[in-house]
């Protein structure tokens, strides 16, 4: 039965790390999901068979597992989303909690080895659940999405981080010790909080690349509750969640001009300063009959969505308008910020689940060369990705951050409901340029009369 668990084991393996390079393309991603779920699916029934557990049990927890899996996918709205990830990957960091201390109280006598795997999961398990709990409720908006800071917010982290480091070190001096039981569990809330306090300063704006370094969090907490259980599948499993989140929090800290500490411990000592540059200029409302006029002449448009197309749920509609403008003999394109929405990927998936063709799909560095050449850019339900402030104002929280520069476009249409700010609450003098007409409105609802002017002249 050993040999059958290796076989198993090196099967799932396989389909990770195939899976991990499917899910590199939106086209393939789809199939990197199956097969990576087909991976876990084929450790966790082996696991389970080869550990003596009834083959009934195994199918009733699968049935169970699945009915939850299933229902959270068709149930949970897109723009609720990125906090349902939230909460999985906080789930992944009490799971591992929960491993950790249970290998303890089943084995006490452990190895220094052993002993260092179980605080590392407990810890980092910690970390990964209580800040996946605050960033769920900042991207609900049950809490404030701004940054939110305690009296003394230096000392007391840096106290309660090194009380942490403290507890697990005496944990794996002393495992089997009278007091391993007390310094484990006080360990544990030291890290709940260490979680919470991370999370708590770090604004909306941040939060995609607060998901990411979450999930890589997670990863690492399961990889380390591998080791206490001497699992190579899940060693392997989260290995690779936690590689593939540090490598993409990187890729997106880096879109927004800023190192991970920047992003960690940017709140850390006081609060951002705000812009102090006035904007000026005069906002020019466009109807959605004079906007057509120009698309209808547009040979070149470029789409720029946002977490407000989610919103609206959008998406099908804007490929529609987006099908009748190629019939019209324009070029079209979609430009993804790295950081737009609230989590890693979330306008490829949007765009993905209307079937927008991957070719069209184009980043900030490939379109923002020739923005000048576009004809019509069109910002629907974006803000901080296209805001000039980045470029033009010093003294503005996103100055640096690397945007899509729709200013420089012949004409930029925004469709909005109103004025507001984005996730940030920074204003976004894009809404004042000369070249910018603002389209009030549901996004959906304006993007479909567009449509129905384009029918109406094509005859469809």
């Amino acid at each position: 039965m050993a040999g059958g668990l290796d076989l198993a084991y090196i099967a799932a393996a396989v389909a990770f790390i195939l899976g991990l390079k499917l899910l590199g393309r939106a086209d393939t991603a789809r199939r990197g999901n199956a097969l990576s779920a087909l991976g876990m699916l084929v450790a966790v029934v082996a696991t389970l068979l080869a550990g003596g557990i009834d083959p009934l049990w195994v199918a009733v927890g699968l049935g169970v597992g699945a009915t939850i899996g299933i229902l959270a996918a068709r149930l949970v709205k897109m723009t609720a989303m990125p906090e349902m990830v939230a909460l999985f990957n906080g789930s992944g960091g009490l799971a591992s909690m929960g491993v950790a201390a249970a290998e303890w109280i089943q084995r006490p006598e452990t190895g220094v080895g052993t002993a260092a795997a179980i605080a590392a999961a407990l810890v980092v398990g910690a970390v990964a659940a209580s800040g996946s709990l605050i960033a769920w409720g900042k991207l609900s908006e049950t809490m404030p999405g701004r940054p939110v800071r305690v009296p003394g917010q230096q000392v007391v982290i840096s106290a309660v981080a090194l009380a942490t480091l403290a507890g697990a070190a005496w944990f794996v001096v002393a495992p089997d010790g009278g007091a391993a039981g007390a310094v484990l569990l006080a360990t544990a809330v030291a890290a709940l909080v260490v979680g919470l306090l991370l999370v708590l300063p770090i604004g909306g704006a941040d939060m995609p690349i607060v998901v990411s370094l979450l999930n890589a969090y997670s990863g690492l907490a399961a990889s380390m509750a591998g080791f206490v259980l001497g699992n190579s599948a899940l060693v392997v499993a989260g290995s690779l969640v936690g590689a593939s989140g540090f490598i993409l929090t990187n890729i997106m800290s880096k879109a927004m001009n800023r190192s991970l500490t920047n992003v960690l411990f940017g709140g850390f000592g006081g609060a951002p300063a705000a812009s102090t540059a006035e904007i000026e200029g005069e906002v020019k409302p466009i109807t959605p009959e004079d906007a057509y006029y120009i698309l209808e002449a547009a040979s070149n448009v470029v789409v720029v969505p946002g977490y407000g197309m989610a919103v609206a749920q959008a998406q099908h509609v804007v490929r529609e308008l987006a099908e009748l403008l190629e019939k019209n003999g324009a070029e079209v394109r979609y430009a993804i910020h790295p950081v737009a929405g609230r989590m890693p990927g979330h306008m490829n998936v949007l765009l993905a689940e209307a079937n927008v063709p991957y070719e069209q799909l184009v980043e900030p560095g490939d379109v923002n060369p020739t923005m000048d050449t576009v004809d019509v850019a069109i910002v629907i339900g974006a803000n901080d990705v296209v805001n000039p402030a980045a470029r033009e104002d010093p003294s503005s929280p996103l100055y640096g951050m690397p945007i899509i520069n729709v200013d420089e476009a012949r004409t930029t249409f925004v469709l909005k409901r109103s004025m507001n700010p984005g996730f940030s609450g920074v204003q976004n003098p894009l809404f004042f340029k000369p070249n910018t007409r603002m389209l009030f409105g549901d996004g959906k609802a304006m993007v479909g009369e567009l449509v129905s002017e384009f029918k109406e002249t094509l005859g469809e």
